[in-house]
């Protein structure tokens, strides 16, 4: 269970804050939507969660654990549990598509076998079994500088289930894609959503896709929390509301 209480973000110099007062509870199976325009906190409120953006003040519960109290050596080991998924990849072009999948497992493994990239068998069978999810393994042995974007982001989400998450995070994870694969990308996040038994919250700009695919929605404007509830509840009115 996530549980975020009173959680204010401030920039440096800021007369106004990013994210004012958010109270709100997921529990694990649910498929969250975060809708808002440019500006409204979206990517702040999801880089506070696994503490990216370090909060001003409030709570962040995870399992019972406030996160925002903790070292960053014990952040560290929560972050293992939450996988986040950008928008522009973060991958690297000239490592092939298996490569860059493995390297999802570099926070659990020392760091002298990530730099002579020393892989165990079962590490290899678990990259394989990601990129199987994925719809992705025939293209293992092919650089992922010669992909296409909806490839390269399928990619992303491989390498993300290395770390066997229970937590996933996404910031914009289509918003560089076409219509069509926006929707085959949310098809793949769901489904693994569905079999790993997430907790999954995804900013987006595509209310159709939200309203399709989300279990639940919430809305950001100006920093401030102003829907919470049930797909079908984004009417026109609510559409206004979130993006006037």
């Amino acid at each position: 269970m996530l549980t975020i209480s009173d959680l204010v973000v401030r920039y440096p110099k800021a007369n106004e804050n990013a994210l004012d007062r958010i109270n709100v509870t997921i529990n694990k199976g649910e498929f969250v939507c975060v809708l808002g325009k440019s500006g409204a906190g979206k990517s702040t409120f999801i880089r506070s969660i696994n503490r990216l953006q370090q909060p001003t003040s409030g709570q962040i519960l995870w399992n019972d654990v406030d996160i925002t109290t903790l070292s960053e050596a014990k952040m560290r080991n929560v972050r293992s549990d939450i996988v986040m998924i950008f928008q522009h990849f973060n991958l690297i072009p000239r490592m092939t598509v298996f490569q860059n999948t493995l390297t999802g497992s570099f926070g659990r493994r020392s760091p002298y076998k990530n730099i002579l990239g020393l892989f165990s068998e079962e590490e290899k069978e678990r990259a394989l079994k990601a990129l199987q999810e994925v719809e992705l393994e025939k293209h293992i042995d092919k650089r992922v500088e010669a992909l296409s974007g909806g490839q390269k982001q399928r990619v992303g989400i491989a390498r993300a289930l290395l770390q066997d998450p229970k937590m996933l995070l996404g910031d914009e994870p289509v918003a560089s894609l076409d219509p069509s694969t926006s929707r085959r990308i949310f098809e793949i996040l769901k489904r693994i959503h569905e079999e790993r038994e997430l907790l999954s919250i995804i900013n987006i700009h595509d209310v159709n896709l939200a309203k399709e695919f989300a279990t639940r929605i919430i809305a950001l404007r100006d920093g401030q929390l102003i829907f919470d509830g049930q797909p079908e509840e984004v009417d026109e009115r609510m559409f206004a509301d979130i993006y006037q």
